[in-house]
């Protein structure tokens, strides 16, 4: 936030402190002729990230490590990320952060790596609410070491999980879930499905990419033994992170190469990294502390409510799901038309709200909305009220069509 006090801030604290103007003249990106409602794709990015990377790419940096000043920058940016992604989670202890490539390619090199102690007997639990990134790693190392699926399900009008607890025995070794739908928004009780998961023995991997981006995350207070999260999707650079506590990740033994580093965390990040995009998330969480995450929650709080109210006045206009706690993420449809034509007439009214299952497919599925899903409306931290409303006048605008 902006200010300092010396108590916490109340909701009119941050209410007041937060300056939306302020905030989108920080994003070059924005475009006054597009009301940008495509957040839950990936964010866009404030010039301080793309002046980080640029920064580091014109460092002449090529290596960690070594007598040169270039080789020192280069370690200095890696831990510098590790320790404000370990910030920005909640997570003691920055050695337990893993950069990869993506999410999903971080999920499935542990997933490989998990599956190494599991066989025939043996259970994971995953849910039809998650991205696939957090199913099908799993499904499949569990397939492959012959251990059972179980499938935890949803309501599909709440778009609320169901209990876990029926699906957990002593043979359940790891519960993915996600701390946010990136589809209807449903924020599950995360705490309470790993306290459930922990009393049987099993650990708790927690996709945090959609939560991350709208609310202050605390791995501890998951109950998270292993959380996800995408920097692209908090003003960041396009890359993924684990976060685990580094005596987890010692246990574990993922493949790699002979002579690559052994030690925790390295020995889980293949090649040489980024070193251009690290600086980049260091930039971005520095850009999130200094408005606080708390304050971005209750901006947009305010607008979602604002939207919901707007969209419950179009007669033509159905809301999937309903959940109790959600992210600011709202899955809708219009009557006699296809979620793509939707999109493509938000779009010719100045509006960016893509349509689709967004990965999510098991949810949209489950939910009775097959494959192609809806029309996804994403309020981010730079969303103003003024665009709600251009929104809601375009969506009735095309409902009337």
């Amino acid at each position: 936030m902006r200010c300092v006090t010396t108590t916490p801030p109340t909701t009119a604290d941050i209410t007041s402190a937060y300056d939306v103007a302020d905030l989108r003249s920080a994003f070059p990106g924005l475009d006054p002729a597009l009301a940008r409602f495509d957040g839950p794709g990936g964010s866009l990015v404030p010039a301080a990230v793309a002046d980080a990377v640029a920064d580091m790419l014109r460092a002449g940096v090529c290596q960690r490590g070594g007598p040169t000043a270039v080789g020192r920058l280069a370690d200095e940016t890696v831990l510098a990320a590790r320790a404000a992604i370990a910030r920005f989670v909640g997570l003691a202890d920055p050695r337990g952060v893993v950069f990869g490539r993506s999410m999903t390619a971080v999920t499935f090199d542990m997933a490989r790596t998990l599956a190494q102690d599991w066989g025939p007997g043996d259970e994971v639990v995953v849910t039809r609410l998650d991205h696939d990134a957090n199913i099908r790693p799993w499904v499949v190392a569990a397939e492959r070491a012959g251990a059972t699926v179980r499938w935890l399900g949803f309501d599909p009008v709440t778009a609320e999980l169901d209990d876990v607890a029926p699906l957990l025995t002593e043979r359940t070794r790891l519960v993915a879930v996600t701390a946010a739908s990136n589809l209807f928004g449903t924020r599950p009780d995360v705490a309470g499905i790993a306290r459930a998961a922990h009393e049987v023995g099993a650990l708790v991997h927690v996709d945090a990419v959609h939560l991350a981006a709208h609310v202050p995350v605390d791995l501890e207070a998951l109950g998270a033994d292993l959380l996800a999260c995408s920097p692209y999707k908090f003003f960041g650079p396009h890359l993924g992170a684990l976060a685990a506590d580094p005596a987890l990740l010692e246990r574990l033994r993922p493949d790699k190469l002979l002579p690559s580093s052994d030690a925790v965390p390295e020995r889980f990040e293949l090649g040489t990294l980024p070193y251009e995009l690290l600086a980049g998330v260091t930039a971005a969480v520095e850009f999130a502390e200094s408005w606080s995450m708390a304050a971005v929650e209750e901006h947009e709080r305010t607008l979602l409510t604002r939207l919901l109210d707007g969209l419950g006045a179009i007669e033509a206009v159905t809301v999937h799901g309903r959940p109790a706690r959600r992210t600011p993420t709202v899955l809708v449809g219009v009557d006699g038309l296809a979620p793509a034509e939707v999109s493509r007439r938000l779009a010719e009214r100045g509006v960016a709200a893509p349509a689709g299952s967004f990965y999510a497919l098991e949810a949209s599925r489950h939910a009775g909305l097959g494959d192609e899903g809806g029309v996804r409306i994403g309020l981010a931290a730079y969303t103003t009220a003024g665009e709600v409303d251009l929104l809601l006048e375009a969506i009735e605008a095309v409902a009337g069509e």
